[in-house]
């Protein structure tokens, strides 16, 4: 057969093709499956928008590092409240949880268990025992890329009380999950959290843009974080400070289940990130729809647009240009009066859904803790940032961004412009964050003409 005939032949396939498609021939396009925007759980959307970004009023402190500006962001959606413990938690014992059937996998398969007796072996590898288990393809990955690539089960319950431990090598497991029977205390033994390790992958985007000879290896970043929060924050932040209780209660006891969660670095903020974004996803593709943008940390501009609440030029997201109303009730969790930590009706934080929401029904913008962005610290980079969704993160650059203030701040921190900085390894007992994740498509906008 020639040449000329193998063309013909494969036009007359195309022809019939596109004849019985219904399209009569006309460029209609892929028609992919039906999507509709969800509003994901606990969060508002926040509509896009151009705002005056930095300093309306005078720089009373003199730090100079938020001039004026007008930016423009698009449309996201944003947690009404900061993350609290109860949130935090689901991941940690997420983590925990997954840790601890891979321990129990590796046992029964070194043991030689499998399903059916009762025993370690009902936490098997979901491939033990009969190959038929697996479909080819899980077959071919095993087979090409290594244990690796073995699936744990997840379908036994996991057992925590002493009595109901099914044998001795489930109790092995268990045993190593614990600090060392020696450095238990007060006859308590507790989970030894540094092995609470969640391990992930990103893409370096900005980095693979910007200079592409790299190749797709060289911006793929393995991370591995410790996720246990620091409660050890509470005492390391004050010096000669009896703050006892909240080391040992707040994180864990359900009395503070809807706090904010503090003692979480900005690298373990990107990891819950990472877990929510995984965890929704895991559960989209069950129900066969398309994955969701992935959560993330909210840039500095997204975050002080979501805190105005759509007021220009306020100083707080209440407006302004006082920290409390016309009956003299503060209108959030900070350090009023000289340092009268009490006048606020809170020591220490509140509840996350306390106080009144802004106009983006976001709750605590300002007080109660400090919450973590996507963003580096640079007095200068108001300067040369975009004027299009802004967003200034130097992976060299350790000093990330926290705003809105806290409940251990004067009112100074608390303004909608004003700017502070950690550094990413550290955790502290007034700073917690909330996730953001961006709407897909551009008609929300807030100031759009003729709105």
């Amino acid at each position: 057969m020639n040449i000329k005939k193998i063309v013909l032949l494969t036009m007359a396939v195309v022809l019939m093709v596109s004849c019985n498609s219904g399209d009569k021939g006309e460029l209609v396009g892929v028609k992919g499956k039906k999507w509709h925007p969800e509003k994901p759980y606990g969060m508002t959307l926040v509509p896009g928008g151009a705002f005056i970004m930095g300093k309306s009023d005078d720089d009373k402190a003199g730090v100079q590092d938020a001039p004026t500006k007008t930016a423009t962001v698009r449309a996201f959606y944003m947690d009404e409240t900061e993350i609290t413990n109860s949130e935090y938690r689901e991941f940690v014992y997420w983590v925990r949880d997954s840790i601890l059937r891979l321990k129990l996998a590796e046992m029964a398969d070194l043991e030689g268990k499998t399903p059916g007796n009762g025993d370690i072996g009902e936490f098997a590898y979901k491939d033990a025992g009969d190959p038929a288990n697996m479909t080819p393809y899980e077959s071919y990955m095993i087979n090409t890329y290594g244990d690796d690539q073995r699936k744990i089960n997840n379908d036994p319950e996991l057992y925590f009380d002493t009595a109901d431990y099914p044998d001795e090598l489930y109790a092995e497991v268990m045993d190593g999950m614990y600090i060392p029977l020696e450095e238990s205390y007060n006859g308590q033994r507790t989970w030894d959290v540094t092995q609470f390790k969640f391990q992930y992958t990103t893409m370096d985007i900005q980095r693979a843009a910007k200079d592409r000879s790299l190749k797709r290896s060289d911006v793929i970043n393995q991370e591995e974080v410790e996720i246990y929060p620091d409660t050890t924050a509470w005492i390391r932040d004050f010096a000669y400070s009896y703050n006892e209780p909240m080391h040992n209660d707040y994180f864990w006891h359900d009395a503070y289940g809807d706090y904010p969660v503090v003692g979480v670095s900005w690298k373990q903020a990107n990891a819950f990130c990472q877990w929510r974004t995984l965890k929704k996803n895991s559960y989209q593709k069950t129900k066969g729809k398309q994955p969701v943008n992935k959560f993330r940390l909210p840039s500095e501009a997204e975050w002080e647009y979501a805190a105005r609440g759509g007021l220009q030029g306020a100083t707080y997201p209440w407006g302004g240009p006082y920290a409390h109303n016309d009956r003299g009730c503060f209108m959030a969790n900070f350090k009023p009066l000289r340092g009268d930590y009490a006048a606020d009706q809170a020591l220490y934080t509140v509840e996350a859904k306390s106080y009144e929401p802004n106009d983006f029904n976001l709750y605590n913008m300002a007080g109660n803790v400090s919450e973590w962005v996507h963003g580096s610290y640079d007095p200068a980079s108001y300067e040369y940032a975009s004027t299009i969704n802004p967003n200034v993160n130097d992976a060299d650059n350790q000093r990330k961004v926290v705003r809105g203030g806290s409940w251990k701040d004067v009112a100074y921190f608390l303004q909608v412009s004003s700017r502070d900085y950690e550094y990413a390894d550290s955790a502290r007992s007034y700073i917690g964050f909330r996730t953001v994740q961006d709407y897909m498509g551009t008609e929300v906008t807030l100031n759009a003409i003729g709105n």
